[in-house]
C-alpha cells in the first residue's frame, strides 16, 4: 500500500504552519487564512535553512563600505523617481496588479530602456515568440535584453549566475517552482521556498531582481503575507482595464518613501509616463459649465489638480437619490447634512450625482470645499471661474479646516495658470504669495458670501 502523503496548514497571511486546520491563525490571528499544501520534504528545508556565506563574519557598523555602491537607474524617470533614484543593487522588487493592467508591459519596457546594462527576462507564461512579439510592439530589440522561458527556479538561478546580468526579471513568482518542494507551482510552500531562494541569490550576487506577483479577488498579492515581508520593495499598478491610466504606487520601500506614485497612459506602443498628471484632469471643455470646481488633491507627495462635477436636480421618484463616483457616498451624505444644517440649503428633496474626473478614486480631506462648492455650484446654476481652485477640509460644524503641505498645493495650481485659492483662514500661509490670489474663508456661509457673490 502507498504510502501517504503528509499536508502542512499554511496561514496565507503571516505564514505560519499547523499540523491541522484551524479557523484562527494561532500566530497573527487572522480568520479563515489556513490552507492546506503538502508539506516540505527534508531536502527542502535543509536547502531553505542552510547557511550560504562562507568565511563571512560579523562586521561593526562603521568598518561597513558602500561609497562604490551605486543605484541602476532603469531609464525610466517615473520609476527610478518612484524607488528613490534607481534600484538598489541586490535588491527584491515586487510588483503587482491585477490581470490586464499592464505588469508584463512595464516589466518588459525596464530592459527595453536599459541600453547598456545586460537584463535577463525570465517569463514563466509566455513563450520566446511571444515575449518577441510583444517587444516589436512596444518597439524595443535591445542587443543585452536576454529571454528566458523556464519555470524551474534552479535552473533560471544556474543561468543568472553563469550570465552574471545587470537585472533580473522573473514574470510571475506563481508560476515559478523548485524540485525541493513537492507541491503544485503557486502554492504557500513553493512561493515561500522560490522566493527564499531568489532573495538569497539577489544578497549574494547584488543582482537586483524584479519579481510580478498575481492578485487575489480581493486585490491583496497572491500567497503567503510573508512574501510581502521578505521582499525590500512592493508596487501596486492600480487603475481600470478599461480606462487608459495606471497608477504605479509604492506600498513599502526600504530605501527610500512610499509617498510617491508614478501615472502612465496605456497606448498601442506601451505604457507612457505621465510627468504631470494635473494637465490631464484639468476641465476639458471651453465654456464655463455649473456644478465643476477645480480640487487641489495630495496624493503621497505629489499633488494633483483635477474637476470635480456635481450635478443637483428634483428628486424625481420623491426619495431623493444620492450617488458619487470615486468619492466616498458617506462623506458626501455628510457634506450634504452640514449644508442643510449650517447653511440653511435645503438639499434633501434633490437628487445629488458626483464625479471625480479622469476616473480617480479620492480620499483626500482637502476635496471637501471643491465639493461643497460644486454642489452650490450646480444648485445655484452658477459657473465658478475657470481660474479659481480649491484645497481645505470641512467639518460637521460648518468650519473650513486647514490642510497640510499647502505650499506645495500652491505651487502646483501657480505653476498651472490658477489665478485664485481657496484656503481654510486657520491656515499658516502668508496672505501675500506672488502670482496667486489667496481667499481664506472661515466657514460656509462666509464661502458663499465671496464665491457666490
Amino acid at each position: 500500500m502507498a504510502k501517504s502523503t503528509k499536508s502542512t496548514w499554511f496561514c496565507t497571511e503571516c505564514g505560519a504552519e499547523s499540523a491541522k486546520w484551524m479557523g484562527r491563525c494561532p500566530a497573527c490571528g487572522s480568520w479563515n487564512t489556513m490552507v492546506e499544501a503538502p508539506s516540505q520534504s527534508t531536502k527542502a528545508k535543509s536547502s531553505s535553512s542552510r547557511s550560504s556565506s562562507t568565511g563571512n563574519a560579523p562586521k561593526a557598523l562603521k568598518e561597513i563600505d558602500f561609497s562604490d555602491e551605486s543605484r541602476l537607474v532603469l531609464g525610466m524617470p517615473e520609476v527610478d523617481r518612484l524607488l528613490g533614484g534607481g534600484i538598489v543593487p541586490g535588491s527584491l522588487v515586487l510588483l503587482g496588479g491585477e490581470p490586464g493592467i499592464g505588469k508584463s508591459t512595464l516589466s518588459l519596457q525596464i530592459p527595453l530602456h536599459l541600453k547598456d546594462a545586460k537584463t535577463l527576462y525570465v517569463s514563466g507564461e509566455e513563450s520566446l515568440k511571444q515575449v518577441k512579439m510583444r517587444a516589436q510592439r512596444l518597439g524595443g530589440e535591445e542587443d543585452n535584453c536576454y529571454i528566458f522561458c523556464h519555470t524551474c527556479i534552479e535552473d533560471i538561478i544556474a543561468q543568472a549566475e553563469e550570465m552574471n546580468p545587470a537585472l533580473m526579471i522573473v514574470d510571475s513568482v506563481q508560476t515559478m517552482y523548485t524540485s525541493s518542494v513537492e507541491s503544485t507551482p503557486g502554492s504557500v510552500s513553493q512561493i515561500k521556498e522560490v522566493a527564499a531562494c531568489l532573495l538569497r541569490y539577489a544578497k549574494e550576487s547584488g543582482v537586483p531582481v524584479i519579481l510580478i506577483g498575481h492578485i487575489t479577488k480581493d486585490g491583496y498579492i497572491a500567497g503567503p503575507k510573508i512574501l510581502e515581508h521578505i521582499v525590500d520593495v512592493v508596487l501596486q499598478f492600480e487603475g481600470e482595464n478599461r480606462g487608459s491610466y495606471r497608477v504605479l504606487r509604492g506600498i513599502k520601500n526600504r530605501f527610500g518613501s512610499t509617498s510617491e506614485l508614478a501615472v502612465f497612459e496605456m497606448t498601442g506602443t506601451g505604457l507612457r509616463e505621465v510627468t504631470n498628471p494635473s494637465e490631464m484632469l484639468i476641465p476639458m471643455h471651453q465654456e464655463q459649465l455649473s456644478g465643476t470646481a477645480i480640487a487641489v488633491s495630495l496624493d503621497g507627495t505629489r499633488p494633483l489638480l483635477f474637476e470635480v462635477q456635481a450635478l443637483v436636480s428634483s428628486a424625481v421618484y420623491g426619495t431623493a437619490q444620492r450617488s458619487a463616483t470615486g468619492f466616498d457616498t458617506r462623506r458626501l451624505n455628510m457634506l450634504l447634512a452640514v449644508l442643510e444644517k449650517r447653511a440653511g440649503f435645503k438639499l434633501s428633496a434633490k437628487d445629488v450625482f458626483l464625479n471625480m474626473a479622469g476616473g480617480l478614486k479620492v480620499n483626500d480631506p482637502a476635496c471637501d470645499l471643491a465639493v461643497v462648492c460644486a454642489v452650490l455650484s450646480s444648485n445655484f446654476d452658477f459657473a465658478i471661474p475657470a481660474d479659481v481652485c480649491f484645497a481645505a477640509e470641512v467639518g460637521l460644524s460648518g468650519e473650513i479646516r486647514p490642510i497640510t503641505q499647502a505650499d506645495r498645493r500652491i505651487a502646483e495650481a501657480l505653476r498651472l495658470g490658477f489665478k485664485k485659492i481657496y484656503l481654510s483662514s486657520y491656515s499658516s500661509i502668508e496672505l501675500q504669495h506672488p502670482g496667486i490670489e489667496i481667499v481664506k474663508v472661515a466657514d460656509i456661509p462666509a464661502l458663499v458670501r465671496k464665491l457666490f457673490k
